[in-house]
């Protein structure tokens, strides 16, 4: 005896039922078309939801990982120096009797390196697109303030140095060696490195990632409405830039007014180049600001001032930051030692520079809320289902 038993494996599939419109549906797929020289109904609806592709090629690659192994010559004379090593070090150096304030400091610069790493990490991985805006624009800022000054003032350092400027020797002679020669060329080497694949790697994450908020010309940038307000704090960025930007030139042309004695003392061509750099950083906060508040230069590119406030004001804040901490930490009697115009001098450069990024911050947060903004009306009618009686039948 025989049970006609149906089961799914043996059943033949059903066939597709016929259209009206000669068209077929099929249970296993989305509705085609009967004759097969026709070609499938096209998609009118984007998707309402896509995903920006991260690309992720042998080019980041390679500047990820030449950033990451710049900063081991860093990181391992600080360990070696943690360690208490004295590679590098010469005889009746400061850095010897350094104690506990030196021992603080080198943790926390290890620890700035140590960012590199991560930032180079965020920059070229996928799961860095999902990191909040201001958790990685503000250390990129602050890592361009510290390293800006450095990746343009040390080449030119060399350069006078071939020219026959004294160098890292003060023209008077007997002051105290702080590191070896070798020393600088190899951290410095390193932070140049380190600022250039850095840079590089933030200008193609930048890009893709908020690349249309600094489209167009500034004549075609729309008018803020609080225009008024921008503009006035532009003023009061530029004013402020003004004081160091007028002290650093000073230094530069061989004035000693509001520099300790030691610091005048060994003074050498490498301090005039900085200083010669630090003016020319405040000169680009000063006008980058004005050029985005007042939107002069007409056909010049938005991309321009927002350089130029960029690193004008992360070279200014972040390095004026760095010389009071540097003062304030400072090993015995710096605090008593630095004159009290100095301080005041870096006060209003850190200002400054807070000031005019406070001014660009404004700027992108207006730029994205007036693309999204734009860009809702045209969703909503993407999103809406068409009226019943404009449907093809």
């Amino acid at each position: 005896m025989t049970v006609n038993r149906r089961t799914d494996h043996g059943a033949l599939p059903r066939p597709p039922a016929p259209s009206p419109h000669g068209r077929t549906t099929s249970p296993y797929g989305p509705e085609r078309s009967a004759d097969r020289g026709s070609s499938p109904p096209l998609r009118t609806e984007p998707p309402l939801r896509t995903e920006s592709r991260f690309r992720t090629g042998r080019a980041r690659a390679v500047l990820r990982a030449v950033a990451i192994a710049s900063c081991v010559p860093y990181i391992s004379l600080k360990a070696a120096w943690a360690a208490g090593s004295g590679v590098g070090i010469p005889e009746g150096s400061p850095l010897l009797d350094g104690g506990t304030p030196l021992a603080v400091g080198n943790a926390a610069t290890v620890l700035m390196d140590g960012a590199v790493v991560v930032l180079a990490l965020l920059l070229t991985r996928p799961w860095g697109r999902r990191v909040p805006a201001w958790l990685l624009v503000l250390p990129m800022w602050v890592a361009s303030g510290l390293l800006l000054p450095i990746m343009t003032a040390y080449p030119l350092q060399l350069a006078v140095r071939l020219l026959g400027g004294d160098g890292g020797r003060p023209a008077g002679g007997g002051a105290e060696p702080f590191l070896e020669p070798w020393v600088f060329g190899v951290v410095y080497g390193g932070f140049i490195l380190q600022g250039l694949t850095l840079g590089a790697l933030f200008a193609l994450y930048a890009g893709e990632r908020w690349g249309a908020l600094w489209r167009g010309r500034l004549r075609d940038l729309p008018e803020s409405p609080t225009a008024p307000a921008l503009r006035a704090t532009a003023v009061a960025a530029a004013v402020s830039a003004q004081v160091p930007l007028a002290a650093h030139l000073l230094w530069a042309a061989g004035s000693t007014a509001g520099l300790d004695a030691g610091t005048a003392a060994a003074r050498t061509s490498d301090f005039h180049v900085l200083e010669a750099v630090n003016a020319v950083f405040a000169v680009c906060a000063a006008t980058g600001v004005l050029l985005l508040a007042f939107r002069r230069g007409g056909r010049l590119p938005s991309q321009v001032p927002l350089a130029l406030a960029w690193a004008g004001s992360a070279q200014t804040a972040c390095w004026g930051g760095w010389l009071t901490l540097a003062v304030l930490a400072g090993a015995g009697d710096a605090t008593e030692r630095t004159p009290q115009a100095t301080v005041v001098i870096y006060a209003v450069q850190m200002l400054a520079g807070a000031l005019v990024v406070t001014l660009g911050a404004h700027f992108f947060a207006e730029r994205s809320a007036a693309l999204a903004s734009s860009s809702v009306p045209v969703r909503r009618a993407v999103e809406a289902p068409a009226p019943r009686e404009s449907r093809v039948p």
